[in-house]
């Protein structure tokens, strides 16, 4: 019996599981707090700090089914997916962990035992690789699992040194590969042959041991720990008996469902692979809050849409179609990632309008390339063309090259390769995803917070920092930052501010200006106005009144992200969000702007949970219990097995690690001030709470009687009075624009008079006196029927500007273009213009100049006529 992809990913959860590891949830695809990531892209991703000993956590052991992305940044496979057995944008890594606890000889005992007695696969299919200097991992496979010699193969090469960028955890690993049989071309890894297909990897054992530094140094972590990794879609593709992963039951349901929303019927058509990874990758992107955008991580997810959709339209797909593919994936991916299922409706939604924006993006990218391609000299696109309708528009180069070659063109490519380095270059030193991880900071402190009871607190001086290193004193007058066994002061996160006040000692203070975190450390930064000592005593004392403000503002928040969802739908999602003194500002998922009533039934539904007065709760629970009973997670934070869950009644309940009120009715009042977009798909609410909602309230009301009394109304009638003044000035509008069309008609019939002949043909070229530029047009309309056949140039000046029009009949189009005629006269007053044959404007910047122009009009037909 075939066992399901679904069934393999439980089976290796639960067997590490039995074995004393932490079943861990995946984390984000949008990694938390690490610089140096685009996307999510292995395992131990989560684990980062942990393994750097930055971060402590309630166990040694975890085991994980990570969802990772590699389409962006060093690691990269998009252009592979779909014409290689085993690349894709979107995989699931299983792997197993340990932070200090076993080593070497036990990680390689686990996967063995895991592989050739829970999977059953024969042991004379599967061989091993070591790190060429680990002698270690050698002896282990030889004498404890008894592999044969000729089957433990040494590499010298960085393939067995893992590393996850540039600087960061690394050490020596071991993998494990999987003999597919001689009928498959292919050698054994290390050989001529080792890039075939026979021998594939299936799982990579990492013996964690250092940390490598910017310098290329290797620093030795703490304690000696394991990483592994083993590609889910991989061990399908060997446990169900086919060679490629698109042939496993997970992307069968998937190719066939885009071969029905598409028409194809070829299912071995290389488009449908394409679609099907490209949905996977797509839906997870979304569910974990990123939208489609020109930079960062939404630029790459807007690219991977639009290449699925590009080969759906090479299947024949007629209309829309990517979106229809999510209810698939759900069904296939739903029970082990419910966010899946949770966010379907608004994946659905945001692929659905990417997808019609880019078919509008594809009808102009094709009208420019056809124009362009009918003024080209010779048979070869330009590169800077292919890059321009690329990176401009969003118009594939490999879409380009298709149009192309079916008009008997080709493409510059090293043109458009030269033009896209130069954007990478640009890319590159923009991005703040290269940044070195180990720049920050580090402490090997903890910090007790005992800011949720109290706003003060004797506490022991365990670090002292002066902003470059760890130092013993800060000295008089030195800037700085302390750390603290236990503090009242809030770190920033979470989009709260960080905490100010002071900390005293006998003699003196340290003044803090903001607090933040150092791994499990709380640092107060600030102003040393007298010397301080690592072991010093202090009393720590929170600037209480600021960090109330903070408390309304913060617990409003949730208020209003509840809220949010219960009027414009639960797709809202929180995309950032920053809590202060002053005021809270919120971001969120929504594709359309919030209308006024909206916002209206927004300030009255958070006012009205202000009043009902709810207590706020909050308990300790295990993350997936937390998830479970319906609180929200906010999003890009990065969460503990164990969190904190904040509760408002039965209307809010989030995990969060902030401060709040005790009750919503301390919050007293709430108004919105702005709201508006900042990106595609995403929203921006700007709010104040308490007093300053008060001020705001009564600033309002000042400036409504203010205005009342310059209209002579009060407040109660400003509307009706309004409206009245509103009527009468569209009515004084309509009236005045009538009596201009008068005037520019009698104006006219004069201007008819000044006309005269060059070689037979009438002409007319006039300054304008009294007449606005918008009013060229309807008056050069009414010239040339009158005129009925002739040239017609007019123009007006005025303090700074000229304004020029030209009219040809269509009698006389062949001999005179109306275009040549603006331009050539624009020219003479500093401008240029252009248009269509019978009618064209432009303008100048030399009013001064508009005689001496209007007066060569003649001399210029002379050549024409």
């Amino acid at each position: 019996m075939t066992i399901s992809t679904a069934e393999i990913r439980s089976t290796f959860l639960d067997y590490f599981a039995r074995h004393g590891h932490q079943k861990v949830s995946s984390s984000s695809l949008v990694p938390a707090d690490d610089p140096t990531l685009l996307f999510t892209n292995a395992g131990m991703n989560q684990f980062k700090d942990v393994f750097l000993g930055a971060e402590k956590r309630a166990y040694s052991r975890a085991v994980s089914s990570q969802r990772c992305v590699r389409a962006g940044g060093k690691h990269n496979d998009l252009e592979n997916v779909g014409y290689t057995a085993r690349h894709h944008t979107f995989f699931e890594m299983l792997g197993n962990f340990s932070f200090g606890d076993y080593f070497k000889k036990e990680a390689i005992a686990f996967a063995w035992d895991f592989l050739t007695k829970e999977l059953k696969l024969p042991k004379e299919k599967l061989l091993v690789t070591v790190y060429a200097e680990d002698d270690e991992a050698f002896d282990i496979w030889e004498k404890d699992i008894g592999v044969p010699k000729d089957k433990i193969i040494r590499i010298g090469t960085s393939d067995n040194f893992w590393s996850m960028g540039d600087t960061g955890p690394c050490g020596p690993c071991s993998e494990i590969f999987y003999d597919h049989g001689e009928h498959i071309w292919g050698g054994p890894p290390g050989s001529p042959e080792e890039d075939g297909d026979r021998f594939i990897e299936i799982w990579n054992l990492v013996f964690m041991q250092f940390n490598r530094q910017a310098d290329g140094s290797m620093e030795r972590l703490p304690k000696p720990s394991i990483d592994t990794g083993m590609g889910l879609e991989r061990i399908s593709a060997i446990l169900q008996h086919v060679h490629s992963n698109y042939e496993i039951d997970l992307f069968q349901a998937l190719i066939k469902a885009a071969a029905r929303v598409t028409g194809a019927s070829d299912l071995e058509d290389k488009s449908l692979r394409v679609i099907a990874d490209h949905i996977r990758s797509c839906s997870f992107l979304i569910a974990d809050g990123v939208l489609p955008s020109n930079e960062g991580r939404g630029y790459v997810l807007r690219r991977i849409i639009r290449r699925a959709v590009r080969h759906g339209y090479k299947l024949g797909a007629k209309n829309v179609f990517f979106y229809q593919l999510v209810a698939a994936l759900v069904g296939q991916m739903g029970q082990a990632y419910p966010e899946l299922k949770e966010q379907q409706a608004n994946i659905e939604r945001v692929l659905k309008v990417e997808e019609e924006q880019f078919a509008r993006t594809l009808d102009r990218g094709m009208q420019i390339l056809g124009d362009a391609l009918k003024e080209l000299k010779g048979d070869t696109v330009p590169g800077e063309l292919v890059f321009k309708l690329y990176d401009t528009y969003g118009f594939p180069a490999d879409l380009t090259n298709d149009v192309a070659r079916e008009k008997g063109y080709k493409i510059d490519e090293a043109g458009f390769e030269a033009a896209m380095a130069e954007q990478r270059k640009r890319a590159q030193a923009a991005s703040n995803f290269g940044a070195d991880y180990n720049t920050q900071l580090t402490s090997m402190a903890s910090s007790d917070f005992t800011g949720y009871e109290a706003e003060a607190g004797h506490a022991r001086v365990l670090e002292l920092f002066n902003l470059d290193k760890a130092v013993d004193e800060l000295s008089t007058g030195e800037q700085g930052m302390v750390v603290l066994d236990n503090t009242p002061f809030y770190a920033e996160s979470g989009g709260q501010v960080g905490d100010t006040g002071v900390l005293r000692l006998l003699n003196g203070v340290f003044r803090v200006t903001d607090t933040v975190k150092i791994g499990d450390a709380i640092a107060h930064k600030g102003v040393a106005e007298t010397g301080i000592r690592v072991g010093d005593t202090v009393d720590a004392q929170i600037d209480a009144q600021r960090r109330q403000a903070i408390k309304l503002n913060h617990s409003a928040t949730h208020l209003l992200h509840a809220a949010l969802k219960k009027i414009l739908g639960p797709h809202v999602n929180q995309k950032g969000s920053l809590v202060d003194p002053e005021r809270l500002r919120f971001d969120f998922s929504h594709f359309e702007a919030v209308s006024k009533e909206q916002v209206r039934q927004l300030e009255a539904l958070v006012n009205q949970q202000i009043r009902e007065n709810h207590s706020l709760g909050t308990q300790l629970m295990e993350l997936d219990a937390a998830k479970a009973a319906g609180a929200q997670a906010l999003f890009g934070e990065k969460y503990d097995e164990q969190v904190r869950v904040v509760s408002m009644g039965e209307f809010s309940m989030e995990l969060c690690g902030g401060t709040h009120v005790e009750r919503t009715g301390d919050i007293g009042l709430f108004r919105i001030t702005s709201e508006g977009g900042i990106a595609s798909g995403v929203r921006r609410i700007e709010a104040v709470t308490g007093e300053a909602a008060l001020t705001y309230t009564q600033q309002q009301s000042q400036q409504l009687m203010a205005l009342a009394g310059m209209l002579k109304s009060d407040v109660q009638t400003l509307p009706d009075r309004m409206t009245q003044l509103l009527d009468q000035s569209k009515a004084l509008e309509k009236e005045l624009q009538q009596l201009k069309q008068k005037l520019a008609s009698q104006a006219g019939s004069d201007l008819l008079s000044q006309a005269y002949e060059v070689k037979g043909v009438k002409v007319l070229s006039s300054k304008l006196e009294g007449i606005e530029a918008k009013s060229l047009r309807d008056l050069m309309d009414s010239l040339k029927n009158k005129l009925g056949s002739g040239i017609l140039l007019l123009g007006v000046a005025e303090s700074d500007k000229v304004s020029l029009i030209a009219g040809v009949t269509k009698d006389l189009t062949g001999k005179v273009k109306a275009g040549e005629l603006v331009n050539y006269v624009a020219q003479q007053v500093g401008g240029k213009g252009g248009g269509r044959p019978d009618m064209a404007q432009a303008g100048g910047t030399q009013p001064e100049k508009l005689d001496e122009a209007l007066a060569s009009v003649s001399t210029w037909l002379q050549d024409k006529l």
